[in-house]
């Protein structure tokens, strides 16, 4: 690509300004001239084959042009006739220098900001700045769209479909040959007046242009002709130096799109990275591979970036209110879906108080989508899957698990997002319960199923998720057994053991007293619980201990006992059962168990007492929260009434509208490239 700055013009608006020098060495800051503004913004785009045409004190512009030692190659074509021309003769004069590549064309004295630069370098064909939203200039330039395109340009139109223009231009090298072909012919017709008018005269004749109006909107691009607009632009340059930009991030992938979206935000003004917390990001997508604290560093030392900040939740609100930015900045893919109520309330805070919202397009190169394909995968090895229940513990109150018997129901409870106000809910871990794994055996629940099978289940969910597991160890067997137990399961990856304290042969507990069951006695329970802690390798694998005291109705005194017992022993986490209809003996547990223990987590399973919501075992000290059959006994009622369909109508048809179609089901399924 080529740049083109026209610099002939002699400038006498300026008065004692120019009585020495070109318009274009006007300084505008106390770093910058109109000119080296121009050239350093080039050089940064990586584009270093300018022409610049030259009239009145060439010398002093040439020598100008030298002193600035930018890494630009700069060939000069001076304009003779510069008093009696105007710019189109200049073009013509550098005809031979000008052919064969895209060109950026811009006039000497237009001063614009480097967001306005960055978005006409990277048009995807021709384009020429203009600005919907400004007043139409009386003596400047307009351009007529239509259809989406540029039709004609000058100072002259102010009808239906004129715009504010300013002539920066980006031209392919088929549009931009097609206008100096024209640009020639004006010249070279032996008529003076074709010298003397504006290159866009020439331009207007083509009749088919293929040039697309950039809105500028607010952002600084404006000609300096007079002292006047040399003050307004100056102003408009301390603004934008001073203008605050937001926007938002969670990934902990950074790639190239993200470099060019965080570079285009920075060039708007100084930029904050809001950084979502590692909550935040859990709530509606994967867990992140590096903790808040790691990527809030990544992005703060991302050139352009003045500061990174936590952004605690999906929504802006918070962050939008305390640092009031002038622009926020984001993709265009939240027009629509889960995150479109977030967009209107960043727009309704925006305009409180006069900020507004700039969305650039969302990258979907398939090359990002594999780069998240990858962090998927990594999540899914043992040691990235082992630890993170424990970070999430930390992160998040309650943390919900729901019941997984097989590959598929483990991809349900993986994929399953349901948005609510702006935000995302999805369960945080998976269950793999032995009352579920049995049954989907054909077995009773009496621990029938042996252990190596039931390996063999969480083989088959952890090769197709990537969520912490949480596995229902039923009673641990005998303590010499349950060691090699937590071996295997750390092995593996699992995140939490939950063994229950009954001995002999186990019945389900929702049976309560209806069955004969035996608790376990206090002393050998806890060594079983030692026992186990021993034998890990890591400190990532969590054994929680479940007391089955209420289930067996010997009172909250006892409950509370075994509780304060097995935290001495070494249980990570307590579990408190409850066949009760009413929540309340679990939440009175949790309130006076908080009493002298603040700390290790609380678990509940809301099986039979399922009008309780999270938020209020939450409120109470509950840290988990465990769905534990609901996939298991929703799945069964249907398969049965689609077999009593079948039968009853001798044809499959009646039961197709309780089926999913199999391309649904098929899709959850994860397919290797």
């Amino acid at each position: 690509m080529r740049a083109i700055i026209l610099n002939s013009g002699r400038g006498s608006r300026m008065g004692s300004l120019t009585a020495a020098q070109p318009k274009c060495m006007t300084e505008i800051s106390d770093s910058e001239t109109i000119l080296s503004r121009q050239l350093a913004m080039l050089a940064e785009a990586g584009i270093t084959d300018v022409v610049i045409t030259t009239g009145a004190f060439s010398g002093e512009l040439i020598s100008y042009c030298d002193d600035l030692g930018l890494p630009l190659d700069i060939k000069f074509v001076h304009n003779p006739d510069f008093a009696q021309t105007n710019y189109i003769y200049s073009i013509f004069l550098a005809e031979k220098l000008l052919r064969g590549d895209d060109v950026i064309l811009m006039h000497g004295d237009l001063v614009f900001e480097r967001a306005v630069f960055d978005e006409v370098v990277s048009c995807d064909g021709s384009c020429m700045a203009v600005s919907l939203s400004a007043q139409l200039p009386e003596k400047d330039f307009k351009a007529v769209i239509s259809d989406g395109r540029v039709k004609k340009v000058g100072i002259e139109f102010f009808g239906k479909g004129a715009a504010a223009a300013q002539p920066l231009y980006r031209l392919t090298a088929r549009e931009w040959e097609r206008w100096l072909d024209r640009i020639c012919a004006y010249c070279q017709s032996g008529d003076s007046e074709k010298r003397r008018c504006y290159a866009e005269n020439a331009l207007n004749e083509i009749v088919i242009k293929d040039i697309a109006p950039l809105d500028t909107g607010e952002l600084l691009c404006a000609e300096i002709d007079t002292p006047e607009d040399l003050a307004a632009v100056k102003e408009a340059l301390r603004k934008a130096e001073e203008r605050t930009v937001y926007m938002c991030f969670s990934t902990d992938i950074i790639h190239s799109a993200h470099i060019a979206m965080v570079k285009r935000a920075s060039r708007l003004g100084r930029l904050t990275v809001g950084v979502l917390s590692d909550e935040a990001v859990a709530s509606y997508k994967r867990y992140p591979l590096l903790p808040f604290e790691e990527r809030r560093t990544m992005f703060a030392n991302i050139k352009g970036v003045e500061r990174a900040v936590e952004q605690r939740q999906l929504s802006y609100r918070e962050n939008i209110l305390k640092y009031r930015p002038d622009i926020v900045v984001h993709g265009d893919d939240w027009t629509d879906g889960f995150q479109k109520p977030i967009r209107d309330e960043v727009k309704k805070l925006l305009g409180s108080y006069g900020g507004r919202l700039v969305e650039y397009p969302y990258s979907n190169d398939k090359k990002y989508r594999e780069l998240d394909k990858r962090a998927r995968a990594e999540l899914s090895l043992p040691n990235f899957r082992r630890g993170r229940l424990k970070k999430l513990l930390g992160m998040k109150k309650p943390v919900t698990a729901i019941e997984a018997h097989s590959g598929l129901t483990g991809l349900i409870a993986e994929n399953t997002v349901v948005y609510q106000r702006g935000g995302a809910r999805q369960f945080d871990a998976m269950w793999i319960s032995s009352l579920c794994d049995s049954t989907a055996k054909g077995k009773p629940d009496i621990e029938l199923v042996d252990m190596t099978s039931r390996y063999r289940t969480i083989d088959d969910i952890m090769e197709v998720t990537t969520k912490p597991i949480i596995f229902d160890g039923d009673t641990g067997g005998l303590t010499e057994h349950f060691v090699y137990t937590v071996r295997t399961l750390e092995r593996m990856g699992v995140s939490m053991v939950i063994i229950e304290d009954k001995t002999g042969l186990k019945k389900n507990s929702l049976f309560g007293n209806e069955v004969k069951q035996t608790q376990a006695d206090i002393p050998s329970f806890c060594e079983k619980i030692r026992a186990g802690k021993k034998a890990q390798k890591t400190a990532d694998l969590m054994i929680c201990a479940r007391i089955e005291s209420l289930i067996l109705e010997k009172g909250m005194e006892d409950a509370l006992e075994r509780a304060f017992a097995y935290t001495e022993a070494g249980a990570d986490a307590i579990m408190i059962h409850s066949r009760s209809k009413s929540p309340e003996e679990v939440m009175e547990f949790a309130g006076r168990f908080r009493e002298k223990d603040s700390t290790t987590p609380l678990v509940a399973v809301p099986t039979s007492y399922s009008s309780v919501t999270e938020e209020e075992l939450s409120a109470c000290g509950i840290n988990v929260v465990i769905y534990a059959n609901q996939l298991t006994r929703s799945g069964f009622p249907a398969m049965q009434r689609a077999a009593q369909l079948i039968l009853e109508n001798h044809r499959a048809r009646e039961c197709d509208d309780i089926c999913l179609p199999f391309r649904e089901i098929i899709r959850l399924i994860p397919e290797e490239d």
